[in-house]
């Protein structure tokens, strides 16, 4: 039997099990900031996917004054890799940003991330600056 599966807007109390499952996969990295990371999950936007009912990966997004939607973070949650989960939250999002008539949908992927520059090129996003990837949406009808 497969996983139930949904993605819903994230709860508060999802706030910190989110925070500490990207901090223990990240915050050995360069450019991993508790700070940041915290403003991101409390102001942004926030959409949680869910396998059986666990947290399995999150999507925060900043709505910018043009209208674009800026993806800060996508995080998939180890163990739940290869599920989909990246996409599935990435379509949902591109959904989301038409629904708010976001003019297009952006993302920052660092230059070393080759796999996820790739991901986002076949997803449809083009680079704009070295290492921001954009999506240009149709209008909502």
């Amino acid at each position: 039997m497969s996983p139930l599966f949904e993605i819903a807007p994230c709860a508060e109390s999802d706030l910190p099990r989110l925070f500490g499952l990207a901090k223990s996969v990240f915050a050995e990295l360069p450019g991993w900031n508790d700070d940041a990371v915290l403003h991101a999950l409390s102001s942004d936007v926030l959409f949680v996917a869910r396998e059986d009912g666990l947290a399995a990966g999150y999507v925060a997004l900043q709505l910018e004054q043009d209208g674009t939607c800026v993806v800060e973070q996508l995080f998939v949650v180890p163990g739940h890799e290869h599920h989909g989960i990246g996409q599935r939250l990435l379509h949902f999002v591109e959904g989301y940003a038409i629904a708010v008539r976001s003019p297009s949908l952006r993302i920052v992927v660092e230059r070393s991330n080759e796999q996820g520059r790739s991901f986002f090129r076949r997803w449809g996003f083009v680079p704009v600056e070295d290492e921001v990837f954009e999506l240009t949406l149709p209008e909502a009808g």
